[in-house]
């Protein structure tokens, strides 16, 4: 059924549905050449629709039968145009029996019911569903399942679906049953089943209202020994939402299952949430502390839905960041509480920051760019962004920031109670915060609805006679598709005054007292004093990033060196630093775009010497200080992005710093050596960081000591960390022993598929790997492109995390981009789509390298048989 035309979706074009659905009975005969789905629906028709008739959307499938209210329609009782199957004439009350036939074996985009390693699994956000069964396929219907699962005993021990297990039993032909009900309406994307060959780790959990739920980790035979940090994480997210926002779990058990094959990280379904096994499985042998971190962070993330995506779900997919920036800034909230620590939060700050600009800063200033709220769009895989969803993030962030943590609390209380139960929109949630706080949040609508990346210029003014400080602001926001002119948004900036000690001081603004204000930028330009300031200070403004704008701000490097050294802000402190580094790494690119010199300052070395030696600092923090700006973000600082320059220069500075402070790097790698069992814990992550990032200066500027360093700690470790770490400062170092550590590491973990995909990226990532290198990697025997982890770890790693080789002169590498786009979009479209954003903004570049991406991007589009995610992508990067 599926058709290759395009259509544009508009937000104001919402229609509420003809008809509601109540139930939905679901039969599944399992069989990957042949499954059956029996789908039995009561319906009514919808009071607040003005539309006619039923229609149910459809795809990939063979309808076999239709019945309404009990009789057999024939063909001229329906139609079937394109997606859609139409049913005129119907009365107000409908029972819909439809029977319909699909090949999950054959499925290779990974949507609907599909097959991996022999067993069935279902991905159906956001419009899978309409794969498995006729129905009406949008958010905003909900309604109670009931299902029933078939298969072979044998073949499919474990029969898993939504809510609550009713019964089971034995068919008598070798085939078994199970009766599962949800007893709460949902969606359909966030039906799930699962039929498979399992193993769980189960614990019974008390809840806080005194109810034991059963919570399971279904995992492949053979992976039960990496489950028990995905299941503490899973009680741990459970006590903190109802400790945090008195949010409880609904259902009598909760079960998380890994699969390899998986489009995204994790999916929510209501109670069976299906995770990609990288965000599951975890041992101190397979498992970096970033694994670690992104398994507690996903599995929290997916049971935060559980309220706030699932109770509380979106009107339509406009509305998408309506769950999911909520809910990524709740997985952020928990991490951050998960460390403890003002230091541990502030790092956990920090990384979101530098996600924020080399992520979705680029994607605000390119041809994909939309609002927070898209207003159009023509395939909806393509909006699962990092602006829906981190900037999203920030946007909450912002509502707490200006209402406080206890006003964020009753906001969160007021859109429970309101709206439990519905289908609503990103109005219906500023309402619900502006309606509880008794906050007028009308123009802060902007966020939301506006795209691009506002600009905040800063100009301070010192009056030391009336002992004032007067700092205006202004804000400005570039055009975006669309969007030529940009509405004043509604900045929350955070400030605080550095005296020449070093120390805060004590505001007086606005009658406020503290170290911090939080100043409201509603207007294109205000002014806004500080009394009492006894001498000029230095501003630290927008702490802990308030606000996901660019500040600009004239400073000097004595002003950035005081607030590197002092400010009590660490994220400002990072951000200092970060300043710092850009300023010279962007010299220094430029230099040699034109055929300058490179030199580097003693003041930056210096700089960045005393936040490595100082003990008073948490590790954690001063690995975060002492990385260097990615060539990403410094590409975003230039007018025109030369990749080769961009790297060369940042592989000067780090060699500059690891031959510099040899002797501070070493000796720091000793101080913070982690003896005695491995723990992810945050201290004793934050002190391998520390070490490793050492390892890898020295490896920059690699001398005979630090190569046996690397060496010595490959042999000897006793964690993924760091063997990881110490093979890539083997590769960057280009020492004679990689090639040997590279076998090594494959031949001892080629069965644990996570690490392979490991051992794919590090070399995809390598600066000596070219395209001639990629093809070659790609016909080793654990290559499979059809698998997304694997197709990331190398072809993603490769194009989109190794710049100076991807962007070779020869226009090698968009040749190669385009056959894998090509490639995927056979057989999998949003992971295909996915890749094809690697080129999206190709007219940044140097003339030299535009030609052959235009090409390449010419190429992909002049494809007739082009799936929709992708002709979306590569038609915006061509337009004007």
């Amino acid at each position: 059924m599926r058709t290759d035309t395009s259509q544009t979706i508009y937000r104001n074009d919402y229609t509420p549905p003809s008809y509601l659905v109540e139930t939905v009975e679901l039969g599944f005969d399992l069989d990957p050449a042949r499954t059956i789905v029996a789908n039995r629906m009561t319906m009514r028709r919808n009071p607040g629709s003005k539309r006619a008739g039923i229609e149910l959307h459809g795809e990939n499938i063979e309808l076999v039968a239709l019945r309404m209210n009990g009789k057999l329609l024939g063909k001229r009782d329906y139609r079937i145009d394109g997606r859609l199957l139409r049913i005129p004439n119907t009365p107000d009350d409908v029972t819909l029996e439809i029977e319909t036939l699909t090949a999950p074996e054959k499925n290779t985009t990974l949507s609907g019911l599909y097959v991996s390693n022999g067993n069935f699994f279902t991905q159906c956000e956001a419009e899978g569903f309409r794969s498995i069964t006729f129905f009406p396929d949008r958010p905003d219907v909900m309604a109670k399942f009931t299902v029933m699962l078939r298969a072979d005993k044998e073949k499919y021990p474990v029969l898993l679906s939504n809510g609550n297990l009713v019964e089971e039993g034995e068919l008598g032909d070798g085939r078994h049953f199970a009766l599962w009900e949800d007893p709460f309406k949902k969606p359909s994307y966030l039906f799930a089943l699962v039929a498979a060959r399992l193993v769980c780790q189960e614990e019974r959990f008390r809840l806080k209202d005194g109810r034991d739920a059963l919570l399971q980790v279904w995992v492949e035979e053979g992976n039960l020994d990496k489950t028990d940090y995905a299941m503490q994480s899973l009680k741990n997210s459970i006590r903190w939402d109802e400790e945090r926002f008195g949010l409880e779990l609904d259902l009598d058990r909760f079960m998380i299952v890994a699969v390899g094959d998986f489009n995204m990280g994790a999916m929510e379904n209501k109670g069976l949430n299906i995770f990609n096994t990288k965000f599951v499985l975890a041992n101190p042998r397979v498992a970096t502390d970033v694994d670690y971190a992104g398994i507690e962070a996903v599995v929290g993330h997916e049971y935060f839905h559980n309220w706030t995506g699932n109770r509380v779900t979106c009107r339509d997919w406009f509305q998408l960041s309506l769950k999911e920036g909520l809910t990524v800034f709740r997985d952020q909230e928990f991490s951050a509480d998960m460390i403890g620590t003002d230091s541990g939060r502030a790092v956990t700050r920090i990384d979101q920051v530098r996600t924020l600009r080399q992520a979705q800063f680029p994607e605000d200033a390119g041809p994909m760019a939309h609002p927070v709220r898209p207003d159009s769009f023509v395939e909806i895989n393509n909006f699962y962004t990092v602006t829906v969803y981190e900037k999203g993030a920030e946007v909450v962030r912002m509502i707490q920031t200006l209402v406080g943590r206890e006003g964020f609390r009753k906001g969160m209380d007021l859109y429970f109670e309101r709206h439990d139960g519905q289908a609503v929109t990103c109005d219906d949630f500023r309402a619900a915060m502006a309606d509880a706080n008794g906050r007028d949040l009308n123009q802060f609508e902007r966020w939301y609805s506006q795209a691009g990346t506002p600009v905040v210029g800063a100009v301070g003014r010192y009056d030391a006679e009336a002992k004032t400080f007067d700092l205006t602001l202004s804000q400005s926001c570039p055009p975006t598709p669309g969007q030529t002119d940009k509405l004043p948004f509604h900045i929350p900036v955070a400030v605080g005054l550095l005296g020449a000690d070093g120390n805060d001081m004590q505001l007086g603004q606005g009658g406020l007292k503290g170290a911090t204000a939080v100043l409201e930028l509603t207007e294109q330009s205000q002014t806004f004093s500080f009394t009492g300031v006894l001498e000029a200070p230095t501003p630290s403004m927008l702490r802990d990033f308030s606000a996901p704008v660019v500040l600009e701000y004239a400073y000097t490097d004595d002003e950035l060196l005081h607030l590197f050294s002092h400010d009590s802000d660490p994220v400002n402190r990072w951000e200092a630093g970060q300043r710092l580094a850009m300023a010279r790494l962007s010299r220094l690119a430029g230099a040699l775009a034109n055929g300058g010199k490179l030199d580097l300052d003693d003041t930056f070395i210096d700089a960045m010497r005393k936040i490595l030696v100082d003990a008073t600092l948490d590790p954690a923090f001063r690995e975060q200080a002492l990385l260097l700006p990615s060539e990403t973000m410094i590409a975003e600082k230039m007018g025109v992005v030369n990749p080769q320059a961009i790297h060369a220069a940042r592989q000067f500075v780090r060699a500059c710093i690891g031959a510099c402070l040899r002797a501070e790097l070493t000796s720091q790698y000793h101080a913070n050596l982690t003896p005695g069992q491995y723990s992810p814990d945050a201290l004793s992550a934050g002190r391998r960081g520390l070490k490793n990032l050492a390892l890898s200066y020295l490896a920059a500027a690699p001398d005979a000591d630090g190569v046996n360093l690397a060496q010595a700690q490959f042999d000897g470790a006793d964690n993924m960390t760091d063997r990881v770490a110490a093979l890539v400062a083997l590769i960057q170092a280009r020492a004679d022993a990689a090639p040997a550590a590279l076998h090594d590491f494959y031949q001892d973990f080629k069965n644990e598929a996570l690490v392979i995909d490991k051992w794919f990226s590090m070399q995809a990532a390598a600066p000596d790997t070219d395209v001639k290198a990629v093809r070659a990697l790609m016909q080793h025997s654990a290559f499979n492109l059809k698998n997304p982890n694997r197709a990331r770890s190398l072809v993603f790693s490769f194009c989109g995390g190794n710049p100076a080789q991807f962007h070779a002169i020869d226009g090698s590498g968009y040749a190669f981009w385009a056959e894998q786009v090509i490639a995927l979009d056979a057989i999998n479209p949003q992971v295909a789509s996915r890749l094809a954003r690697s080129m999206d903004r190709w007219r940044r570049y140097a003339p030299a390298l535009q030609l052959n991406m235009k090409k390449a991007l010419q190429q992909v589009a002049s494809l007739k048989k082009l799936s929709n995610d992708v002709r979306e992508v590569v038609s915006k990067a061509l337009a004007n």
